[in-house]
């Protein structure tokens, strides 16, 4: 499906209770429908005490895609049928607390959501997979590389340091810093939500724009992700790993964490940095390598910013197809 096709309304969340609104084709989907139409199957599954939510298409090995912030698993709708096309079993997942899946009181810690990922691969019947995580999504896929280094045949980050790289440029980068003011302002109760979902999730829409490079997103897919997170609870589930982030630093399972993720990761790893990322920046993604006891690639993709699976689907898509290619025995 290319940039600016439209997302079409299929089946609503399993979870609204609510009717497909049978609006017209040009209509973003309603907030409570995140099932987009397409060549792709919707279907829950259960994991790790949660259900969750996945877009499937194709057979082959499987390519695990997990989105990150504020969109969900629609992000990867260029990759799914590019992968399938290429001979691959391509999922992408709705992160705990967002689009489609469960939003559970608890278990947003970067440990537990990464034991999701895994328990999804094993739900869908498979004992490893290439694993694709952007931003949020791609601190999972690092932690997942670590926890459960078994399951991961391959690993693909995008826009996302290592955990203990975003850890110290968090604490000693005045620039990083800056760059996560959103991340800051989350850390208050209830007011961030409310802030979210206002005027039609208007402040969501403002990051999409300020995140992306020079490819900006069509407005059918900025109005998606703004439905999207007006979904009840969502606003709050999908920011309570960014209060974990920062809350946990000084306390005990915080510094635990940071020393669990020095072990080696032995995936063969490829890394996708957008150059104009303003969100995570470059220099802070730069040198996760060092945690990686495998083939390690790092791809910096001028004038991209911090979506490069959907400002740069084509060149992405090649980068992905290139690795796991190269990795699939």
């Amino acid at each position: 499906m290319s940039l600016d096709q439209k997302p079409v309304p299929a089946q609503p969340s399993a979870s609204s209770g609510l009717s497909a609104s049978g609006d017209a084709q040009d209509t973003p989907p309603a907030a409570w429908d995140v099932r987009q139409a397409g060549p792709w199957i919707h279907r829950d599954l259960a994991a790790n005490g949660a259900r969750f939510h996945i877009a499937e298409l194709g057979e082959g090995p499987l390519v695990l895609l997990v989105h990150g912030w504020p969109e969900y698993w629609w992000a990867w709708r260029h990759q799914l049928t590019a992968l399938a096309a290429a001979g691959y079993r391509a999922v992408a997942v709705d992160l705990r607390g967002i689009g489609g899946s469960d939003r559970t009181p608890r278990g947003y810690d970067p440990g537990n959501l990464a034991l999701d990922i895994t328990g999804v691969i094993r739900s869908l019947g498979e004992d490893r997979a290439h694993l694709v995580g952007h931003a949020s999504g791609g601190t999972l896929a690092w932690v997942a590389a670590v926890m459960r280094p078994s399951v991961i045949q391959s690993l693909t980050v995008v826009s996302a340091a290592h955990p203990r790289d975003l850890r110290r440029a968090l604490l000693t980068d005045r620039k990083q810093m800056a760059a996560f003011e959103h991340v800051l302002g989350f850390q208050r109760p209830w007011i961030p939500e409310r802030r979210l979902v206002a005027e039609d999730a208007a402040l969501v829409g403002r990051y999409l724009d300020a995140w992306t490079g020079r490819n900006q997103l069509d407005r059918t897919t900025v109005a998606a992700y703004r439905q999207a997170i007006q979904i009840p609870s969502t606003a709050h589930c999908s920011i309570e790993p960014y209060r974990w982030l920062l809350r946990s630093m000084a306390r005990p399972d915080g510094i635990q964490f940071a020393r669990r993720m020095k072990k080696p990761i032995t995936a063969p790893t490829l890394h996708v940095q957008g150059a104009a990322d303003p969100v995570l920046l470059s220099h802070t993604a730069l040198g996760g390598g060092e945690y990686v006891a495998a083939p390690y690639r790092w791809r910096l993709l001028p004038g991209v910013g911090h979506f490069p699976h959907e400002e740069a689907p084509e060149q992405f898509t090649t980068e992905l197809l290139d690795w796991i290619g190269r990795h699939k025995d």
